[in-house]
């Protein structure tokens, strides 16, 4: 999957995993990580113009560190596939349906 320059405009969500361990060296390590990315106010945060997620997980065992970047896209779910596209802005073919309640 390639990267768009549009993907680049808003910060990613930051998911640490294991970093609970009280060290002192893993918790500068996860407050380097939070330092390095805004922090998202989950009640006023554009759930659309969150298209990147970067998890880090940390493994105690092997003291190594796990780093994951992913390109992500927010979908409407539990919704028919009409009204996932009526939401979605394109406007489904209503050429084989003989009532509008079809498409819901």
């Amino acid at each position: 999957h390639l990267m768009h320059e549009q993907q680049f405009r808003h910060p990613p969500l930051l998911v640490l995993g294991n970093f609970g361990t009280p060290q002192i060296h893993v918790k500068l390590t996860a407050g380097m990580f939070q330092g390095m990315f805004p922090a998202l106010n989950v009640h006023r945060v554009n759930l659309n113009s969150i298209r990147r997620c970067v998890l880090v997980s940390y493994d105690a065992d092997s003291q190594l560190l796990e780093f994951r970047h992913y390109s992500i896209k927010v979908v409407p779910v539990g919704l028919s596939r009409g009204l996932r596209k009526l939401l979605q802005e394109k406007f489904p073919d209503l050429s084989r349906a003989d009532d509008v309640s079809e498409l819901l």
